[in-house]
């Protein structure tokens, strides 16, 4: 790439030469003509030929709440339902159980009783797909049926010692 010649400092610029500072500290600089697109500033055109901002209603006050003004013999308003009074009621939040391959020990949602479930396994979609997979690799003499032994590869079911009641599965796959 070629690049400019360097610039002797002896060489005159072109175009006229800029305001010195005093100049442009008295006032604007005769050379550059105001800007036409721009409405004329000054004390004539500035605040007085402004329109005012229109007025806002004020808010509406309303009226103190509280014990000392009957609050709880007021009628709601418009468009609220009523609320039944709250009664004192126990509210048991139990943590989220992850149901893996391994019992868990919980609150029985059915007996609310403390209990540690009882697992069952089951053969599902892991074992069936080990099992065709063996058997395509040529193992058909009985080695297919291999994952149908391991519980391992089974899907868990969780149950409830107690009510029988299923809690849970975790599934392979």
């Amino acid at each position: 790439m070629a690049s400019a010649p360097p610039m002797d400092a002896t060489t005159p610029l072109t175009g006229p030469m800029p305001p010195s500072y005093d100049d442009t500290m008295k006032g604007s600089y005769p050379q550059y003509p105001p800007n036409p697109g721009y409405p004329p500033q000054g004390p004539e055109m500035g605040i007085l030929n402004q329109p005012a901002y229109p007025v806002q209603p004020p808010h509406p006050v309303y009226p103190p709440q509280g014990p000392e003004m009957g609050k709880l013999n007021q009628p709601p308003y418009p468009g609220q339902p009523m609320q039944p009074p709250v009664t004192n009621q126990t509210i048991v939040v139990q943590p989220s159980v992850i149901f893996r391959d391994q019992p868990v020990q919980m609150n029985c949602p059915a007996c609310q009783q403390l209990i540690v479930t009882r697992l069952e396994y089951t053969s599902g979609t892991l074992t069936w797909l080990l099992c065709g997979g063996i058997a395509i690799v040529g193992c058909v003499f009985g080695c297919c049926l291999i994952p149908f032994c391991v519980d391992g590869l089974k899907d868990s079911v969780h149950t409830c010692p107690n009510c029988k009641n299923v809690l849970g599965v975790h599934k392979r796959c």
